[in-house]
């Protein structure tokens, strides 16, 4: 419908003041009829043309007056859009599809676009889809590249209710009718800064070498200066290369400073020097190892130099010959293939012993638990450190959920009328109504809080003993007052054993105790065939002079027939994926551990020809449980921490949930693959 044009405000006033007046004529009209009849009559008559007159004026003067108003609003709009058009930033218009309506020149430039292509943006910027337009909020600011510009892009919603809010001529019925305003800001120059500044950034670094005092021992002493100037040089020419400053700190320890910007070039050269080292040859029979430590953004140099030596610690603690990045709350892992060495000094367990001893002489009892599902090292490194309690006249429990088919027969032997009093195990339940400020937790067999039997054990109290021989992760029991993690440790019981040797001089365990803590080392060696160093030899000596009985552990750790038929199954169905790994799905129907039954299904397969590891999978309270094996030739543990576990350099595991059996096995394969492509593993 055709609407009148009608003027308001103060130029409607303006207009009609002329009419007006003649109000006031009319009222002055009035008194001069009193005074004179005829003058009155005169007034009248002008007072009448008057009004004619402005009338006639008002009717013919206000079409040209609105034609005037007219053209000056399209002179002001044409002003106002070649000013847009010649807007130094470049500006379009999107309609609710994301198409173009106009453009202006800039934009026609940035975009080498003209003013006909009326296409979606996405064709220009593939970041700007429709989905992003139609996110709800009023603003959006996103980066989108152009050629080697950088912008960013500001998106404002123009809805058409808006526009036309004062319009008495347009009138919608859907207010949410909305245009978008595109805005593009050149950031390029910005970004080139930050990222500079970014690669100015200095990197701190802590470069240790691993087995300094033993490699240096395997040599002629007349050759020994020869081979610390060799390692100083390679570390010094590896380093210089990326215009680092390199301080010598101890005789095997070194302080290096880098610029960000060398970093990537390390990640991407993965730390060759790691492998380098390896290959200084002077007469020594071992092999020089370094762990590094890497600190990066941090808010300070000190945080820097903090955030390096956790990443050290971390190294060390997952057995060195490797690189630890600490990015924040990222942890990066590069290297760590080869076996950690053998410490053959006991300073450390002695240190430790009377450690742990000064700690449980404080406290009023102690409460042991291993890690969820408990295997035989977990379970003998527990009643070890309760042997030891017993020692100090302190009240001990032994913190368990789950008593597999394999622990059972152990347990039995710790019955009330062995000896043994009833409340020497305990469920988790219990365990949290025990504890309290004056008990001492110990921790055997993990060092992750998630894989305790009891998690909530561990924020109730402030004195927590971490006893472990599984490498480190980002997570870890970061509140332990003493912590003896020990990568080249066989087993968690051998490093108990050590400590019972030094805990006290009275200490005498029971043929049964000894058992236990035999069978968790005999467990995780597999029988002694596998990460095996002469300290375990002596620790297994040490527990047979105390009554351990080889023939008797033997008979307690016998399978069920289903459990054999379950494991003769997972190594009759496995498959040889890509000339190296044994795969394996093992039957967990009519068996009490599964795990564990998967656990020696690996071990087995690791005896046919040509197999560098094994994995065999198993289904059990609706998790996927992986167990890994492998004698030498292939690091596990990496694979598995790449599927979100852990373990050691020959016997790792992992646990996935919300999968089935197949997509377990694929994802496994997809890791694999992956890893062999990346250069991580090698076949």
């Amino acid at each position: 419908m055709k609407r009148k044009i009608r003027l308001k405000g103060q130029l409607k006033t303006y207009m009609y003041w002329p009419l007006m007046l003649t109000i006031l004529v009319v009222l002055m009209n009035i008194p001069v009829y009193y005074m004179n009849t005829k003058a009155g009559i005169c007034v009248s008559i002008f007072t009448v043309l008057y009004f004619i007159v402005v009338l006639s004026a008002y009717f013919l003067n206000k079409p040209a007056m609105l034609n005037e108003i007219i053209n000056f609003a399209t002179q002001y709009a044409t002003v106002q859009k070649h000013l847009l058009n010649e807007f130094e930033i470049p500006y379009a218009l999107l309609d609710y599809n994301s198409k173009i309506l106009w453009m202006n020149q800039e934009f026609q430039k940035v975009t080498e676009k003209d003013k006909k292509y009326h296409k979606s943006i996405t064709t220009i910027f593939p970041v700007i889809t429709r989905e992003l337009l139609e996110k709800e909020g009023d603003t959006n600011n996103v980066q989108v590249t152009y050629g080697e510009k950088i912008y960013r892009a500001s998106m404002n919603r123009i809805y058409f209710d808006e526009v036309t809010e004062d319009s008495d001529v347009i009138e919608l019925e859907n207010n949410e009718q909305y245009l978008t305003a595109l805005y593009l800001f050149d950031e390029t120059e910005l970004h080139h800064y930050i990222q500079e500044n970014k690669e100015q950034q200095l990197v701190s670094a802590l470069v240790y070498i691993d087995n300094y005092e033993e490699a240096l021992e395997s040599i002629e002493e007349v050759k020994r200066s020869l081979l610390v100037a060799l390692v100083d040089r390679k570390v010094s020419k590896y380093f210089s290369e990326r215009d680092s400053i390199i301080k010598k700190i101890e005789k095997d320890k070194y302080f290096v400073v880098f610029k960000h910007k060398y970093l990537d070039q390390l990640i991407e050269d993965k730390f060759s020097i790691l492998e380098e080292v390896k290959t200084i040859k002077v007469g020594n029979e071992m092999a020089v190892t370094l762990s590094i430590g890497v600190g990066v953004n941090a808010t300070n140099y000190n945080q820097k130099y903090e955030y390096s030596r956790m990443a050290i610690d971390l190294a060390l603690g997952r057995g060195g010959d490797q690189v630890v990045v600490k990015d924040g709350e990222k942890i990066s892992y590069f290297g760590g293939k080869s076996r950690q060495v053998e410490k053959m000094t006991r300073v450390k367990a002695r240190v430790k012993a009377h450690a742990l001893r000064e700690i449980m002489e404080t406290k009023d009892q102690v409460l042991i638990m291993g890690h969820k599902i408990s295997d035989m090292d977990a379970f003998g490194a527990a009643v070890g450190v309760y042997c030891a309690a017993q020692v100090l006249g302190k009240k001990a429990h032994i913190v368990i959920d789950e008593v597999t088919s394999s622990l059972r027969p152990m347990k039995e032997c710790f019955a009330e009328e062995k000896g043994y009093p009833v409340d020497m195990f305990v469920r988790s339940e219990k365990a949290m109504e025990l504890v309290d400020y004056n008990t001492a937790v110990v921790v055997v067999d993990t060092n992750r809080p998630n894989f305790v039997e009891c998690p909530d054990l561990l924020n109730r109290t402030k004195t927590i003993v971490v006893f472990d021989h599984h490498r480190q992760s980002s997570e870890v029991i970061d509140n332990a007052v003493l912590s003896y993690i020990e990568t080249y440790a066989s087993s968690t019981c051998e490093m108990v054993a050590e400590v019972l040797q030094y805990f006290n001089e009275n200490i005498h365990l029971k043929p049964a105790e000894a058992d236990c803590i035999y069978a968790g080392i005999l467990i995780d060696t597999n029988n002694f065939m596998t990460k095996t160093g002469v300290r375990t030899f002596e620790a297994a000596a040490y527990l047979r002079r105390c009554g351990a009985e080889v023939t008797r552990v033997r008979k307690l750790m016998r399978d069920d027939m289903e459990a054999y038929k379950a494991r003769a199954e997972a190594v009759r169905h496995a498959q040889v994926y890509r000339g190296a790994f044994a795969i394996s799905i093992c039957p967990g129907e009519n068996i009490e551990s599964p795990t564990i039954v998967g656990a020696q299904a690996a071990n087995e397969l690791l005896n046919i020809v040509g197999i560098k590891a094994s994995f065999v999978l198993t289904e059990y309270n609706d998790k996927i449980y992986i167990s890994s094996r492998s004698i030498d030739e292939i690091n596990v543990q990496i694979i598995m921490e790449r599927m979100g576990g852990g373990g050691h350099l020959n016997m790792a595991g992992t646990q996935l949930v919300d999968c089935t059996l197949e997509e377990a096995e694929a994802q496994l394969k997809d890791t694999l693959d992956q890893m062999i492509e990346e250069g991580d593993i090698e076949i």
